[in-house]
This record gives structure tokens, sequence and C-alpha cells, in this order.
């Protein structure tokens, strides 16, 4: 890998948008994992068309795109469903995040992903930062901005590696739970740090 990588993490709630955006703010350039997911499936992708050839077209909403909601339901119900399609999907989307990674042309490059180390994506990265805030700040901020329950809020961050396991992994850790301006200053001092890693 010919770039110099961050990976960036936190659990649901943690403000990784809003962290990596001030990055993005400072020239550099960021690929999230989440949004190569959704590219891998995008009519006319490889992935789509595979999803298509074994689900059949019943997968597809009515303008031909993924259903969602209705394969969430097969791979919840059925282990083997589920196997096949992270066989299908976990390859591609690695290649793909790889390839944006490697065509990246700033100073250094953010690779953002929320299971970063669930996924054991951290071996693509030089280096890690985890977005950190208290268990009950994910919950509050979840459940305000995605209209999810507080206890699907509980589930999902039980789902995810406890933060104290992400703390001990992470090269850095930003306390994301303080007024924009204090995290602002703490991604410029990291910003210029990294700056002279990467180089």
């Amino acid at each position: 890998m010919a770039n110099w990588v961050l990976g960036l993490t936190g659990g649901i709630g943690s403000g990784k948008s809003a962290v990596s955006a001030m990055f993005e703010e400072l020239g550099i350039q960021v690929v999230d994992a989440d949004i190569v997911a959704r590219e891998v499936v995008e009519p006319g992708s490889v992935g789509l068309t595979k999803i298509t050839a074994h689900f059949g077209d019943e997968i597809l909403t009515s303008n031909r795109t993924l259903d969602r909601s209705k394969l969430r339901a097969i791979i919840f119900a059925d282990e083997s469903q589920k196997q096949w399609l992270n066989n299908l999907l976990h390859p591609l989307i690695r290649e793909s995040m790889l390839s944006q990674l490697k065509q990246a042309t700033s100073n250094y490059v953010i690779l953002v992903a929320p299971l970063l180390f669930e996924n054991g994506l951290e071996k693509y990265c030089n280096h890690t930062l985890l977005i950190d805030v208290p268990v009950d700040v994910q919950i509050t901020r979840t459940t305000a901005r995605d209209n999810v329950s507080v206890e699907l809020a509980k589930q999902i961050i039980a789902s995810q590696m406890s933060r104290a396991d992400k703390q001990q992994k992470a090269g850095d850790i930003l306390d994301n739970n303080r007024p924009l301006e204090e995290v602002k200053t703490d991604v410029q001092k990291l910003h210029e740090k990294y700056l002279i890693h990467s180089h």
C-alpha cells in the first residue's frame, strides 16, 4: 500500500462522520467502509448481479435496486444464506476499499469503518484513531438520530466491540463528548502529527 492509512473508528453514535468531515476540511481524503458496502451492490455492479442470480428478481425493488429489508429478512432467518452473502460481499468490499485507499492523493488517507477492529481492517492501516464517547451518550445520539428505540441502540452497542477493548487497541483516542471547538483543536493537532508520520 503506497499511502499512509489512518483507520478511524468508533461505536454507533460516537460522531465518526463529524470528525472525518473535519479531516476532509483539512484536505484529507476519506474512504468510508459503509459507503463502499453500498457501492458494491449498486445497479450494474457485479455484487448485485450475483445476488439477483442467487436470490431471484424478488430481491429487487420496483426500480431494480437491492431491496435491503427483504435481503435482511432472508439472511436473518438462514445462517447459510448469510454465509453465502458474506463470502460474496466481503472480498468485493475489501478490494474496492483497498483500491480507493491506493488511489487517494492526499498526504495520508482515512479509512472510516465502524467495525474496524471487529472486521480486522486495522491490518490495512498504519495507525488507528478511536472516536470515543461514553455509552450513555452513544444511546442518546443514536435514538435521537436514527429513530431507534433505546433497547435497539443498546443491542447494537452490545454487538460491537466493547469500549474498553477498543480503547486498548486504538493508537489514538479522541474524546468526542466535548464542545465542537475543543474537538476541532485536537483534530488539527492529530492532523499535524499524522502529516509527520506519513512522510
